[in-house]
């Protein structure tokens, strides 16, 4: 390659940072870096929405291969050289309205840019998307940029892992999460060891969610760190009032050049470029039709295109509505133009049917995609829009596919053939797994074929948001009928659908939308009951969701046992509770922020031990007294107060407790029979505390969750041929005990 002016001291060709470790100014030990190197590779776990890279590839898949020429003009032009060459340059804002080209174009740049990094340098870009709701808001891109950063440095973890231990994946997530991340970003781009870091991020346009916030952090981190901006977008007032002043602006033309000989070029050429309206995606929609024509035939068939994009976009739905497939075209079309993301092929049979029945396959599908013009595109069984404009023209105010009404009628069909579909389809453990501690990163090598998740995945994770749009048309009643779908729903389905949740790693998805929905049905009549049950499945989400999410048969354990005793699906799922374990204890009757404090210790529970039959257990608290309990009943037989003591346990006859303040002697009415139930020795298959004391272990694995409030300070286990019992002596100075049996 020909030298292109690059300054060797920000890039170089094919080096990468190999140098020292280094956090908060000390460097690593050995093995510290193992250490750092796992916490990273969690966080990349919990920080991915999607990798950017297979975004990038998505797109030049989608948009046709990337050809030099679309970008290689850049590489010589004088506001992009400045920006890539000095380091006083730091932000370049690539516009130009729809169609021109830009996100191949910064394909390209990227392209150029990966190869020349120099040592101490990094890359990061993100493509947004306005029809995906993962990777359309200003949290996405942050998540995607940073991913990148921490997948080429581990080291960088340092400057968000005492936030992330703790608060784990939740750092990343909610209405606060913008707040962390953007710090984390920025501490990240004050790292020391970092010479130069290029952020690449295509379509702010589309950026749907916190704009604003996004922009005014790449205004201030371009001139307060070492990152260099590249953007993209349509112009835009809002965009041009805030980069007005501190952004070199970059304006796109298209030039088009298509290759045919003698004087058919030039005039096929004219023709394109007096017509084009300055559009590259015209150009390149006339240029697909051009290449199944003879060049003989070139000339005219260019002619018969009408001028403009909106007149491209629409001679295309003309030509679709006189075809034999219209109506099936329409409801693909008005499908893809409504969803919250792309829907694989597997997924959109679910919403289109012929002659009143769901197209039965993908293949069949993949062929009405196929007479959707040059809207649509499948890449890897996923149908996208060639272009953010298709669906702009698509559901504009007047569009024939899709008007405001139209709209509304097509998130209603959507909402009742994704509630059919899973109502027919989710059931419990419905990949098979058995276990109720399977892991999700295990999963995978479970999942069955054909994965029955596989064409309702859309369908769980989004039906809530169609039931909020479907609602929202003038003038319907409130007592809309989706409510009562919804409802029905919920009560016989509701616990699988968690389950599926888990097992589609879209937790944080049905959680904001159930948040959603609980705002929607404020104050509508006749919603009053779904609300306290979409209300009742979000508290369950909430408070188990560290269970479920990782462990997804979680769903049919844990909620059974700590939660509310007058919790909606606890009631509605009984017959789902485990057999394998009770547990004694007094349960709040209602969801709340604290439970109850039972009759018992009032301060944190330092030692327990159980009597040589297991029938009784002593405990030991910060409150100076020593309580006595039936194993049984959980019932509190007897308190003394001893002072404090830093030992108790019984005597082999049951009748005394030691303590080190003395002995303390049980009344004969509750003398214990040591030959009633003796104690076997512990083996391997007994249950056991995980040494966090978050979970209880059965053979080493994960059986069930113990939220926060129940993890002991003190735990006690005594073993029978029946099973273990149990006793966690808590920091609240609650006692609970549990019976569990084999399983």
């Amino acid at each position: 390659m020909a030298n292109d002016g690059l300054d060797p001291s920000i890039y170089q060709g094919g080096s990468s940072y190999s140098g020292n470790v280094t956090v908060h100014g000390g460097p690593f030990h050995q093995g510290n870096i193992v250490n750092i190197q796992q916490t990273a590779n969690r966080c990349l776990i919990d920080l991915r929405v999607t990798d950017p890279r297979h975004d990038k590839k998505r797109v030049q898949d989608t948009k046709g291969s990337l050809l030099a020429d679309s970008y290689v003009w850049m590489l010589g032009n004088p506001d992009f050289r400045q920006w890539r060459d000095h380091e006083d340059q730091r932000l370049l804002w690539v516009k130009g309205d729809p169609g021109k080209g830009k996100t191949m174009l910064l394909c390209g740049i990227v392209d150029h840019l990966e190869t020349r990094l120099a040592q101490g340098s990094r890359l990061a870009y993100f493509f947004c998307q306005a029809t995906d709701e993962r990777i359309n808001n200003a949290t996405a891109v942050l998540r995607g940029l940073i991913y990148m950063l921490l997948d080429q440095d581990a080291s960088l973890v340092s400057h968000m892992k005492k936030k992330y231990d703790v608060a784990g994946e939740g750092l990343f997530q909610g209405d606060n999460a913008w707040y962390a991340l953007s710090k984390i970003f920025t501490n990240m781009l004050r790292d020391p060891k970092l010479h130069v870091v290029c952020l690449v991020v295509d379509a702010l346009d589309e950026c749907i969610g916190g704009l604003p916030q996004l922009l005014e952090l790449i205004v201030e981190t371009s001139q307060a760190t070492c990152a260099k901006w590249l953007v993209s977008s349509r112009n835009w007032p809002q965009i041009e009032e805030e980069l007005f002043n501190v952004a070199h602006r970059l304006s796109l033309k298209v030039n088009a050049k298509p290759s045919y000989r003698d004087n058919t070029a030039d005039e096929v050429r004219q023709y394109l470029s007096s017509n084009a309206d300055g559009t590259f995606l015209w150009v390149a929609l006339v240029c697909q039709e051009l290449a199944k024509t003879r060049q003989g035939n070139a000339l005219q068939k260019v002619k018969s295109f009408p001028s403009g994009l909106d007149s491209l976009y629409r001679r295309m739905i003309d030509q679709i509505h006189k075809s034999e497939d219209a109506e099936l075209c329409t409801q693909v079309l008005a499908l893809v133009a409504t969803t919250y993301r792309p829907p694989s092929l597997a997924e959109s049979t679910t919403f289109i049917k012929e002659d009143g029945s769901t197209v039965g396959d993908a293949e069949s599908l993949k062929e009405i995609v196929s007479l959707c013009g040059s809207f649509l595109t499948i890449r890897e069984d996923i149908v996208y829009f060639v272009h953010q404009s298709a669906k702009d023209f698509l559901t504009k105010e007047k569009t024939v596919i899709l008007s405001p009404e139209q709209q509304v009628a097509v998130h209603g069909q959507i909402f009742s053939r994704s509630i059919e579909a899973v109502s027919q389809t989710l059931k419990r453990d419905i990949y098979g797994l058995h276990d109720p501690g399977f892991p999700i990163e295990d999963v995978p090598r479970r999942r069955p074929d054909p994965d029955p998740l596989a064409v309702i995945g859309y369908s769980c994770v989004y039906w809530v948001n169609h039931l909020i749009d479907a609602s929202k048309a003038p003038g319907r009643d409130d007592s809309v009928q989706e409510y009562g779908a919804a409802d029905r729903f919920l009560r016989g389905k509701g616990l699988y659908w968690i389950e599926s949740l888990s097992l589609l790693r879209s937790m944080s998805e049905g959680m904001l939308a159930l948040e959603r929905l609980i705002r929607h049905l404020q104050g509508r009549s006749g919603a009053s009951g779904l609300q306290a049950l979409v209300k009742d499945a979000y508290r369950l989400l909430q408070t188990f969701r560290p269970a479920i999410e990782s462990r997804p048969l979680q769903a049919y354990t844990s909620p059974f046992v700590f939660s509310s005793t007058q919790s909606l699906m606890r009631g509605l799922f009984v017959h789902e509770a485990p057999r394998w374990v009770k547990c004694k204890t007094e349960l709040a009757e209602q969801w709340s922020a604290c439970e109850a404090i039972l009759e018992g210790h009032t301060s944190p529970v330092f030692l327990a031990a159980f009597s040589a039959d297991g029938r009784r257990v002593v405990s030991a608290s910060d409150d100076e007294t020593v309580r006595l309990w039936d194993a049984a009943s959980g019932a509190c037989l007897s308190s003394y107060e001893v002072g404090y003591t830093s030992t108790v346990s019984f005597d082999l006859t049951g009748t005394l407790i030691h303590t080190d303040a003395g002995d303390i002697c049980i009344e004969e009415s509750i003398s214990l029979d040591i030959d009633t139930h003796p104690q076997k020795p512990a083996q391997q298959g007994d249950y056991v505390l995980s040494p966090d004391r978050a979970w209880i272990l059965q053979h080493s694995k994960e059986v069930l969750w113990l939220p926060p409030e129940y993890r002991p300070t003190e735990s006690a286990v005594f073993t029978t041929e029946r099973g273990t019992n149990l006793v966690l002596g808590c920091s609240s100075g609650r006692v609970y005990f549990f019976h569990l049996s084999r399983f």
